[in-house]
């Protein structure tokens, strides 16, 4: 008798929950399904919108994975976002308006997590601290911390991972000269929690996009004083509230001055960096595992911008790792795609086959970014 799959889900966030959801739907229609074991190192499930007031370190001496901060509202349109088996309407007993709050959204994610009963699978406070890929038995051996008895536990092997673990936890953080004498409050966005912190402050955001966009609004609602948004290629060239501005690069600081690439200065109490995310995956130590990319479309080795085919033997799955228009549809789509290659509902092509078409996606994603740069750029 075939011995029964083991499938490792790393992180019990949207996509991770997204992936146990779908093997329970199958169990529950009588399907045999591999033994599904999820980590997660938090201590309870939703990733970055399991929101926590810690910053810095856990208290297990963790690094802090979440980066919500207490008052974000969704930037996208709810129906942009929500699920084709389980609508907003039906959750709420009502329309809701289109971009709501973080809480509605954390509820509305919890409440179809609700229908699947996978808590069992799920080990909470529980950190893995490495994956290696054993060639000769064709599967994983995973490492794993528990937090809470601050041990180490007896490591176990499955014949798939699943890496869920999203790649908005690792601040990506430039230096500018004179940054490190500035006397005021110097932080990245992933740290940002409460912009009632910085009531009457004169602000400066490091950057041009999503973040920098819902904070200096937030700042601007809750109090602070002049906001001043700073970018590198382009203004995002809003019509924004009278107390902020947008201005060339920031070429140095010096005390609570700071310059910019155009020769104008300004008064700043706080600096805010607005500057994105490293891609980490620290428990991949083998490098033929580790994904390495920016934030683009279509990640490089990645088939169905899922399947990884450069190590593993096509049995470790990255989900959301490419940049995100739209996330919980996405993620589910994924998180489908991957039970179902599991399950061996999908046959995948040669080896060579798959390069190809990954090549094509990679070049076509950067085709796109350089024609939304021309279409930005011509207004």
């Amino acid at each position: 008798m075939p011995q029964k799959k083991r499938v490792c889900i790393i992180g019990a966030g949207p996509s991770g929950m997204s992936t146990m959801y779908h093997f329970d739907k199958l169990k529950k229609q009588g399907t045999e399904i591999p033994d599904v074991v999820c980590y997660e190192k938090q201590s309870d499930c939703g990733g970055l919108w399991n929101y926590s007031w810690r910053t810095g370190t856990d208290e297990f001496g963790e690094v802090v994975h979440n980066s919500m901060y207490r008052n974000l509202w969704s930037n996208g349109p709810k129906e942009a976002l929500e699920f084709p088996d389980y609508t907003f309407d039906e959750h709420f007993g009502k329309p809701i308006a289109s971009f709501p709050p973080r809480e509605v959204l954390f509820d509305y994610l919890k409440g179809r997590w609700a229908k699947a009963d996978v808590r069992s699978w799920i080990n909470l406070n529980h950190k893995v601290h490495d994956v290696q890929y054993n060639a000769a038995s064709d599967n994983f051996t995973v490492q794993v911390k528990d937090l809470v008895n601050d041990r180490y536990l007896s490591a176990q092997t499955f014949d798939y991972v699943i890496v869920a673990t999203g790649h908005f936890s690792m601040p990506h953080l430039p230096d500018f000269p004179g940054l490190n004498k500035f006397p005021g409050r110097v932080m990245h966005a992933h740290s940002f929690r409460d912009a009632r912190e910085f009531k009457d402050k004169r602000l400066l955001l490091i950057g041009a996009s999503y973040s920098a966009e819902d904070i200096s609004l937030q700042l601007a609602k809750y109090g602070a004083g002049n906001i001043i948004c700073t970018y590198r290629t382009r203004p995002m060239g809003f019509k924004w509230p009278d107390n902020i501005s947008e201005r060339p690069l920031l070429v140095k600081v010096d005390g609570n001055t700071v310059h910019f690439k155009d020769g104008s200065t300004a008064e700043v109490d706080a600096i805010i960096s607005c500057t994105g995310y490293l891609y980490s995956y620290p428990f991949l130590k083998d490098a033929s595992l580790q994904l390495k990319t920016g934030n683009v479309l279509f990640p490089d080795g990645l088939y169905k911008n899922t399947l990884w085919i450069k190590g593993g033997n096509k049995k470790l799955m990255y989900l959301a790792a490419q940049d995100q228009c739209y996330t919980y549809t996405l993620f589910d789509i994924q998180a489908k795609w991957c039970v179902k290659y599991i399950m061996g509902e999908i046959t995948l092509p040669s080896q060579a086959a798959m390069e190809e078409d990954v090549k094509k996606w990679v070049c076509s994603g950067s085709l796109m970014s350089l024609t939304v740069e021309l279409f930005c750029s011509s207004f």
